[in-house]
């Protein structure tokens, strides 16, 4: 089994986390194939609630030091659930986001996703990415997920890097552990973590963004029709991230994938 050494690093001072994105479990709407968007507050179904519980036990001893969800009801079932049965989790506060609210999908919401992709269709543009009337485009949503990552950078950079140890001139920090299929993969040994429970068409631009834009490395072999394509419900996405500070600013240097949409805990 390959391990992993402490590196140093000279002359830099940096933070490196893990952020573990979730989808949210199953609404009565996403049985049906219908869109939700912002405009449907739907709570999570029976089966729904089932696989938040199976997420939270998948999850139970993983440690997370932030957790965030998606101020919409599906989202914040979840995010409770998960950290109802992590054994980490006592004492830390859930941050009710909107930025993280699913897309607005304007005119087609409430309706069914095939309608939607039929309306793509006739307007000669593909789906996902084409935008129905009165609906957020994709730079739009894009704009959010940038606007959360700067202010997460901002929250975990104030809390976190003091307390860590992380002002010194060298810093030491553990390389991410090995992927072996298992809850902690990439965190073991990380001291902050995570949690952000969002949206399906959400995390779909977000990963994009993750990848194209910001150059996140992905795990050998990756399919980037996998990476890009819808997560199930209560999938996981795992990331590493680096930040450095610039004044009083926290800014990211680095970030790869551990893993994408990630759903074995579902099957319990």
């Amino acid at each position: 089994m390959r391990r992993y050494s402490a590196v140093t690093v000279q002359n830099m001072k940096a933070l490196t986390f893990g952020l573990t994105l979730v989808r949210h479990g199953e609404t009565q709407c996403n049985k049906e194939g219908l869109l939700q968007g912002q405009a449907i507050n739907s709570p999570l179904s029976e089966t729904g609630l089932q696989q938040a519980e199976a997420a939270g036990h998948y999850l139970k001893d993983v440690k997370f030091t932030n957790v965030f969800a998606s101020d919409m009801l599906r989202a914040q079932q979840t995010a409770e659930t998960i950290m109802k049965h992590n054994n980490r989790c006592s004492g830390l506060r859930l941050v009710s986001e909107p930025l993280l609210k699913e897309i607005n999908f304007g005119v087609a919401e409430g309706g069914r996703v095939q309608d939607l992709k039929e309306m793509a269709r006739a307007a000669g543009q593909s789906f996902p990415g084409f935008t129905p009337p009165e609906g957020e485009t994709q730079e739009q949503v894009k704009e959010r997920v940038k606007e959360f990552m700067k202010k997460m950078f901002q929250q975990i950079g104030d809390e976190h890097w003091h307390q860590t140890g992380l002002d010194d001139t060298c810093v030491s920090a553990a390389e991410p552990s090995p992927v072996e299929g298992k809850a902690d993969d990439g965190v073991r040994g990380t001291p902050v973590h995570a949690l952000v429970v969002t949206h399906g068409a959400y995390m779909c631009v977000a990963v994009r963004h993750f990848v194209e834009e910001l150059h996140c490395s992905l795990p050998q072999g990756s399919d980037k029709a996998h990476v890009f394509s819808l997560s199930p419900n209560t999938g996981l996405c795992r990331f590493i991230l680096t930040l450095r500070k610039e004044d009083d600013t926290f800014k990211l240097s680095g970030i790869h994938c551990v893993f994408v949409h990630r759903g074995d805990h579902v099957k319990w």
